[in-house]
């Protein structure tokens, strides 16, 4: 399938969720190198931070589900990742959870991330995954780390997030990355709540998009991209509407060439 968007717009039409969809552990540096293999150039991932402040890859709020962190703490530890040190979650195994080919694999660091992505070309939406309670804090931080790792870059990161708190945060110490407001549902302020929070683009779940909301937000300026489409006809529908990304668990099935 082809891509759509406006030739200003600088990111690719495909982007790879978490790195390679389900082909491999989410939100770690096998999975993006699983889903260049695949012919992807553009990566989504999830940061938070740690208890230390570093910025670092994982979409939940626990650890439980895809690292053995639990195995590794002591007794009544919290499960909250943003409760420990990094020096700590880059102990745990990342990988296992999914199947023993990636068994090691480790929590990445945003900055490990940036290596990665600035020395191959690959274009990068960064969704801030803020704990909850660290919303604004996590964005500024997010945002900072961000303008610094991609200093002078010719493609930088987007900046995403369902949190306007963390987007706040994010425009207040990277106002020159793009951001895009991350939806659900579309309430009757998400077009002025987009526009406020100086966005570039809006990312909503693929079925909120019509012709209807399409033309609202490219009138009001504002790119459209959809999560997670993982069926041809949901990704034929919305580039017959123009919409201008889509992210897939499925590199498998969609060429992005």
């Amino acid at each position: 399938m082809g891509s759509a968007g406006a030739s200003q717009w600088p990111y690719p039409f495909w982007i790879a969720h978490r790195g390679a969809g389900k082909l491999a552990p989410e939100n770690t540096l096998a999975a993006f190198r699983l889903g260049a293999q695949h012919g992807y150039r553009m990566f989504e991932c999830d940061a938070k931070l740690s208890a230390d402040g570093v910025p670092f890859l994982m979409h939940d709020a626990t650890l439980n589900r895809t690292t053995n962190g639990m195995d590794k703490l002591a007794e009544g530890a919290s499960p909250t990742g943003g409760d420990h040190a990094w020096a700590m979650l880059s102990q745990f195994d990342a990988g296992s959870w999914h199947s023993r080919a990636f068994a090691g694999e480790p929590l990445p660091t945003l900055e490990n991330v940036a290596r990665l992505c600035r020395a191959n070309g690959y274009a990068l939406n960064i969704e801030i995954k803020p704990t909850p309670g660290t919303e604004y804090a996590t964005g500024k931080a997010v945002g900072a780390q961000a303008a610094r790792l991609w200093e002078g870059a010719v493609l930088q990161p987007l900046l995403t997030s369902f949190s306007r708190e963390a987007l706040q945060g994010a425009r207040g110490s990277a106002p020159a990355l793009p951001c895009g407001l991350l939806l659900d549902a579309l309430p009757a302020d998400w077009l002025e709540s987009a526009l406020a929070l100086g966005c570039a683009a809006v990312v909503c779940n693929h079925a909120l998009w019509t012709a209807d909301s399409v033309a609202k937000a490219r009138g009001a300026g504002l790119r459209t991209l959809s999560y997670t489409v993982n069926d041809e006809a949901s990704a034929r529908r919305l580039i017959d509407l123009g919409t201008d990304g889509i992210i897939t668990d499925r590199v498998d099935l969609f060429s992005p060439l």
